[in-house]
């Protein structure tokens, strides 16, 4: 039985009733824009589906805006496949190449201009593309992901629709830009804010709707991952306590801390496999490999995941695990440390930074710690977004991979972040968040 409990009465209810609610705003055509803030695994997705759905049946030809082109291609087979009677669009630059999964769908067009997708009820696309747009408007547009959307790239499309569905979430990372921001922060026309903080600090009366149920994070994980990254609007799981479960097919031998982490994870749902104390550079080998090494066991072992969706059990596959971390060179590393775990399927765990891997979803996931080894403490590390990702995308269990003593570096590295004049003070406090998530994990540690 897994030992932290966070879900609702009825779950479907509460999601339901606060679909309806956005649903009814938008319809009532009081409001510019409206707003939906949504924990990990809220049904983002879904929403968006519902939503471009219901304004096509009212006689509406709407747009959805995505921040990248992956999310572009999601949203595009979700909404084909959800509505075969709607010919969906997805306006691309001259250089893209439609994934097998989207040129097998006969209800979808690609085309490079809107004059291509004339036919079109509902047109995606990147909010850069979109930018690029020129000679047309529309009454509705959704934002998908509408908090990685820098307020500089809404500026750009605004004129292109009269109203707005803005859907994210506020907890994860804020949007990524190159160059150095200081000479803007503080300023009303800082460009690097996000687009709805921006959009509603402009704009009075904006009702801001709040997704209350997490589908994707266990009972087990949804309180924990509510208390550190969304203190001011908790969720809770949409499943309970014995609605999803992991077990081996086989029996552990050889690396018993391994197999004793994998059944902390399988039993908790969370895991701490800690190493021993070191200051090492971000590219430690043995923390890397370690991760590596935890994934191909999982794999060697067989696991089975039981949930609502199989409740027979599905074995896990590559596909199934992910492994994330703070930089492009560790996940470089981590490809190539799965490689020589030895197992065939290990190097289909999907590998890859916090900033990619925002939006997706698996059923095991494998984190190296962004302070795992350090010295200091620095902004970049501390990033509670960054963390909430990387502890936020799975369906059945956490292992976090790190050094002994991070608690210390916390304690000798309090947040020593600039207060800025005219810049409203960011919640939750990276610092706080990993204390939190660090006194959570140390329920579950198992030294290496």
């Amino acid at each position: 039985m897994r030992t932290d409990t966070g879900t609702t009465p009825d779950p479907a209810a509460a999601a339901a009733a606060a679909t309806e609610a956005v649903l009814a705003d938008m319809a009532s055509g009081r409001h510019r824009a409206v707003v939906v803030d949504s924990p990990p695994g809220a049904g983002k997705s879904t929403l968006v589906a519902r939503a471009a759905h219901e304004l096509t049946a009212g006689g509406e030809r709407p747009i959805i805006v995505a921040q990248t082109n992956n999310q572009v291609d999601d949203l595009v087979v979700r909404l084909a496949r959800d509505h075969p009677g709607i010919v969906v669009g997805r306006l691309s630059a001259t250089g893209y190449s439609p994934p097998p999964v989207l040129d097998a769908l006969t209800n979808t067009t690609v085309g490079r201009t809107l004059a291509d997708l004339a036919g079109c009820r509902i047109v995606v696309a990147t909010a850069a593309k979109w930018a690029t747009v020129r000679d047309a408007t529309f009454g509705w547009a959704i934002l998908d992901e509408a908090y990685q959307m820098r307020s500089d790239m809404l500026l750009q499309i605004v004129e292109r629709f009269d109203r707005g569905l803005f859907v994210g979430d506020p907890g994860q990372l804020d949007p990524f830009t190159i160059v150095g921001t200081e000479r803007w922060i503080g300023l009303p026309h800082d460009p690097t804010q996000n687009g709805v903080s921006v959009m509603l600090a402009h704009n009075q009366n904006i009702p801001v709707h709040r997704l209350p149920v997490s589908w994707r994070l266990p009972s087990s994980a949804a309180p924990t991952i509510s208390r550190a990254f969304y203190p001011f609007t908790h969720f809770s799981a949409g499943t309970d306590d014995d609605a999803r479960a992991l077990e081996f097919r086989t029996a552990g031998f050889g690396r018993t801390d391994l197999d004793e982490t994998l059944a902390q994870a399988f039993t908790t749902g969370w895991a701490l496999h800690e190493l021993r104390r070191r200051h090492v550079p971000r590219t430690d080998t043995e923390t890397l490999q370690t991760a590596a090494d935890l994934a191909g066991r999982l794999l060697h072992r067989g696991a089975v995941a039981t949930c609502e969706r199989h409740q027979g059990g599905r074995p896990l596959e590559p596909g199934d695990i992910a492994i994330g971390v703070a930089h492009r060179d560790q996940a470089d590393l981590v490809r190539a440390a799965l490689a020589r775990t030895g197992n065939p399927g290990a190097p289909g765990v999907t590998v890859d930074t916090a900033n990619r891997l925002q939006g997706r979803e698996f059923e095991v996931v494998i984190v190296v710690h962004p302070l795992s080894g350090r010295r200091d403490a620095t902004a970049f590390h501390l990033e509670a977004g960054r963390l909430c990702v990387l502890a936020s995308r799975h369906r059945q269990a956490c292992i976090v991979v790190a050094r002994e003593g991070i608690a210390d570096l916390l304690d000798s590295h309090p947040s020593t972040d600039p207060v800025h004049l005219s810049v409203r003070a960011k919640f939750p406090d990276g610092w706080e968040a990993n204390q939190i998530m660090l006194d959570k994990l140390a329920q579950h540690r198992v030294a290496a």
